[in-house]
C-alpha cells in the first residue's frame, strides 16, 4: 500500500488499532474507528489515540484488583 492510498483506522473488542484498506471490508472482528486518511495520517492518529497499549481485558483485570 502506498501513503497515498485512503487508509482506515479499525478497532477490535480488545480495543487494539490497527490501519485498513479503506477501499476493502474489514477483516473479521474489527469495526471502523471513524477515521481516514493517507497511511500516514492514520498512523498519526492511532498514535495520539491509544495511549494504553494493554488490552481492554488485562485493564479491566487489572483494575478490579
Amino acid at each position: 500500500m502506498s501513503t497515498g492510498a485512503e487508509t482506515k483506522v479499525v478497532l477490535n473488542d480488545e480495543e487494539q488499532y490497527s490501519i485498513w484498506p479503506a477501499d476493502r471490508d474489514n477483516p473479521s472482528g474489527w469495526y471502523d474507528a471513524g477515521f481516514s486518511g493517507t497511511k500516514d495520517e492514520c498512523l498519526e492518529h492511532i498514535e495520539r489515540v491509544w495511549t494504553d497499549m494493554r488490552p481492554k481485558s488485562l485493564r479491566e483485570a487489572m483494575d478490579s484488583e
